[in-house]
């Protein structure tokens, strides 16, 4: 593996998602897919079995918040620094069914400092939006690989 220092972004990104995806057992655990990582930006998707319902028979929102989320850490955390929600809200605006594949993208909006924010469109197979999510980074280490 090439030296962090000589690495493109596009490259820091991959590396820093790959070390990322070893340790989270949350999104492996939930069948969810790492389709695109870069330079503060990620997609992730996922599948919403019947394990995910809810009492209406439709995906249960902690589920979409999920996903949106890990999309969020997958982004925010493509520089190789260690970044943290500090922040996050989600507006659901149409129903997901069991069954739907799911796709969140994850886009950053601002990065100064130690704190970023990152709007994440979860839509589902046919493209139809079916949450917005908005998350505040916050920096708590500065590198994730060493040099």
């Amino acid at each position: 593996m090439k030296k962090v220092s000589e690495m493109t972004p596009q490259e820091l990104a991959e590396a820093s998602a790959e070390a990322m995806w070893r340790d989270d057992g949350a999104s492996q655990a939930l069948g969810m897919k790492l389709d695109h990582v870069g330079p503060g930006e990620a997609t992730l998707s996922m599948t919403v079995t019947q394990a995910m319902s809810n009492g209406h028979g439709t995906c249960h929102g902690g589920y979409i918040f999920t996903l949106a989320d890990s999309a969020f850490a997958f982004a925010c955390n493509s520089y190789n620094a260690v970044e943290v929600a500090q922040h996050c809200s989600i507006s659901f605006v149409h129903p997901v069914n069991i069954g739907d594949q799911l796709s969140a993208v994850a886009t950053e909006v601002s990065r100064r400092g130690r704190s970023g924010i990152y709007d994440i469109r979860v839509t589902n197979q046919e493209g139809v939006a079916v949450a917005e999510f908005r998350g505040h980074s916050r920096m708590i280490a500065s590198t994730r690989i060493p040099e």
